[in-house]
């Protein structure tokens, strides 16, 4: 029987890691191609200064944290776009013509075929991407997620060209959902240590209350406790934006509150808001 084929389609090196670490390797260990599409290089990321002058440039750093990532996570093949990356939301980076978000706002029918083109190439059966705050409002998250979901129909539309690769409509697509759960404790135990929930990460620039506010339904839900140190290991490589992350919640804790990965299925679109499937995959019929 042929593989079962899942795209992924994120938007910086770390978001693979970060995001859905532990879900890869469950996927990968079950025979999945696994694929991936990370649309920046990373380049405006903050990182530490001790870091600097190991490379040439901050893109460098990020793509060699994903590189080693991937030798955890080992994906079928990445797709790496090489958009600029565009900081936050309002930054004078995410004005840049070269970044992602610019580039979205004046040329979506480039980033939009850039994706199409990956699924025809690689023909998934499940495609994965952001929700629709981008996960915590990043613009790039947010544009590659607009992309992502306009590639999804344009892929199959016959005449949408892409330099004669043939049209291929996935059978499923899926947002990655937070836990709320997980959110609102964080609220509460940043609000106990006297820290505002609307100002957190090392430029202040996340808030964790619009993160809640956007949350979408969950309809899928994957057991993935067994993959929780492989989900460490690879978010480890991207020490430079903070690597290894969830260590620093108990282990017991962790397998309580991160033992499921949860996911928003958009298509095909649920008839009510429950949660009915344990696999992405449910339902779906491989060629």
């Amino acid at each position: 029987m042929a593989n079962r084929r899942l795209l992924i389609s994120f938007a910086h090196p770390d978001d693979e890691s970060f995001g859905l670490g532990a879900a890869i390797g469950k996927w990968v260990d079950e025979g999945v191609e696994v694929y991936l599409i990370c649309a920046t290089n990373g380049d405006v990321g903050t990182i530490p200064d001790s870091m600097k002058d190991k490379y040439d440039t901050v893109a460098e750093l990020r793509l060699s944290e994903l590189h080693c990532a991937n030798d955890i996570l080992k994906f079928k093949e990445m797709f790496l776009l090489g958009y600029r990356d565009s900081g936050m939301m309002g930054s004078e980076t995410s004005k840049h013509p070269d970044s992602l978000w610019t580039q979205w706002a004046t040329n979506p029918d480039k980033v939009t075929r850039d994706v199409t083109k990956v699924i025809r190439q690689i023909r998934p059966h499940v495609v994965v991407t952001f929700n629709k705050y981008g996960g915590y409002g990043h613009p790039d998250h947010i544009a590659i997620q607009q992309a992502t979901v306009k590639a999804f129909d344009c892929a199959g539309d016959p005449s949408f060209d892409t330099d004669g690769l043939e049209p291929y409509k996935p059978q499923k697509l899926y947002y990655n959902a937070f836990p709320q759960i997980t959110l609102r404790m964080r609220i509460w135990n940043t609000r106990l240590k006297g820290q505002d929930p609307r100002r957190m990460g090392v430029n202040k620039d996340i808030d964790i209350v619009k993160i809640l506010d956007h949350v979408e339904p969950v309809h899928t839900k994957i057991p993935i406790a067994d993959y929780i140190d492989l989900w460490e290991e690879a978010s480890m490589c991207h020490q430079s934006q903070g690597g290894g992350r969830i260590t620093r919640t108990a282990r017991w804790m962790r397998h309580l509150l991160y033992n499921k990965q949860r996911f928003t299925r958009v298509y095909p679109a649920p008839t009510r808001d429950i949660v009915d499937e344990d696999s992405v995959f449910a339902g779906v019929t491989v060629d």
